[in-house]
């Protein structure tokens, strides 16, 4: 197999002593599963009982694209069904004539199993993730704790190999922005490679790039990582960054804060953020509750920080209307209702969301819990405007049924973090 220039960069670094963590990619058509295949293939060969990984986000799009990479790659290499290899397509494992191992994985982020129980009893000499921006850091980082298998006795480090094209999500943070700023890790590497990078494809593949949409043609032909093109968005992806790192706000205990945004059995996630001032402090996800419990963790967290009832924000709609009964003074946040101030916005929470990212735009948020900075970055990029081209009506953004058809779920760490704003209008009902 003819190797390109920037696979034999990338395969070096497989092969050093230092790498543990390598995304190799940023554009369409630079045979990148090709590589992860060969990579993965070659080791199995290598190292007699050997057990390495595949995943992608789902198993059938695995299946349907990756796996035959790697059936290509072992023609090219003369490894031949039932001879070199058996696959089982019942168990998701191929297996070598040596004792090696391939094992198939679906690494999705599923609401039964957000911790990876699954991959708990598993050990692995190694991984590669092909489209590796499609999965959750958290799923990346399970798979690279379960790379232990056998490594003393071949005598190698862990390797996890990541490939995607450009995604402004963990890997565009972690990888590629860290690689050009000089500032990642000595251990992790990201590797640009282009369809221009690949001699071997075809013409015409590169010609029907050329035909995408401006915004996809940077991203796959030019491998522009930040291609970000859209008008509408509230915050750009450097500003959400910013609210991880603005340290320089300070705590603030004589505007303690709770917001929360309730959900019960059967719905959404309750999440609820403990706010000193302007700094979230604390964010407490609950997957499953009832009644009882939505009004003890509310009343445990006020008790904990010390937390005026005046000074607790809840989404008082839907389920959430019932909060007020119990703990008296709580700040009913009801989405639909009147901007306050006569201030021109579809809704008050139309006015939150828009005065939450002009404040976050000038550095003035800090979220400095960050167990769950994926999940907010994901949902706060979907924050957009919509109707721009009314000039006369009330400023608008994308609906909640939009953005849970977008991320597959309800926005709800965006929606706790928005209700911090309420606190900060100019109210004649509370003082702030």
């Amino acid at each position: 197999m003819n190797l390109t220039i920037k696979q034999t960069i990338a395969l070096d670094l497989l092969e050093d002593n230092v790498t543990t963590e390598l995304v190799f990619g940023g554009g369409a058509g630079s045979a990148k599963s090709f590589l992860g295949c060969y990579w993965v293939l070659k080791n199995c060969l290598k190292y007699k009982g050997s057990r390495y990984l595949i995943g992608r986000s789902k198993l059938k799009s695995l299946k349907e694209t990756t796996l035959n990479s790697l059936f290509d790659v072992c023609k090219l290499q003369g490894l031949l069904p039932s001879e070199h290899f058996n696959y089982n397509q019942q168990s998701g494992v191929i297996r070598f004539f040596n004792g090696s191992e391939i094992i198939l994985k679906d690494l999705f982020t599923y609401p039964s199993d957000p911790n990876f129980d699954s991959l708990g009893s598993l050990e692995i000499t190694g991984a590669f993730i092909d489209e590796c921006n499609q999965i959750s850091e958290k799923a990346w980082l399970i798979v690279k704790s379960r790379i232990r298998y056998k490594l003393d006795e071949f005598g190698i480090i862990p390797k996890i190999l990541g490939t995607c094209n450009p995604s402004k999500n963990w890997v565009y943070s972690e990888f590629y922005k860290k690689q050009n700023d000089g500032s990642i890790e000595s251990y992790k590497r990201f590797v640009q490679a282009l369809v221009t990078d690949n001699p071997y494809i075809s013409q015409h593949y590169i010609d029907s790039l050329h035909t995408l949409d401006q915004a996809s043609k940077q991203r796959l032909l030019f491998g522009n990582w930040d291609y970000d093109n859209d008008p509408s968005t509230l915050l750009s992806f450097d500003q959400i960054l910013d609210l991880f790192n603005n340290t320089h706000i300070p705590p603030d205990n004589s505007k303690k804060a709770i917001t929360a945004d309730i959900a019960m059995q059967g719905a959404d996630k309750m999440v609820l953020t403990y706010w000193s001032g302007l700094i979230a402090e604390n964010i407490k996800v609950i997957p499953k509750s009832d009644g009882k419990e939505v009004i003890d963790a509310i009343e445990s967290m006020a008790n904990t920080y010390g937390v005026p009832k005046s000074r607790i924000v809840y989404d008082a709609d839907g389920v959430g209307s019932f909060v007020g009964g119990f703990l008296q003074g709580a700040k009913a946040f009801n989405n639909g209702a009147k901007a306050l101030n006569n201030e021109n916005y579809k809704n008050l929470k139309t006015q939150c969301i828009y005065k939450w990212c002009d404040r976050a735009k000038e550095g003035g948020y800090y979220i400095k819990d960050q167990r769950y900075k994926q999940d907010i970055i994901l949902e706060l990029e979907q924050l957009k405007r919509c109707n721009m081209d009314n000039d006369t009506g009330k400023l608008e953004v994308v609906s909640k049924d939009i953005i849970k058809s977008i991320i597959g779920h309800s926005p709800d760490f965006s929606d706790s973090l928005i209700m911090r704003e309420f606190l900060e209008l100019k109210q004649p009902f509370f003082f702030v």
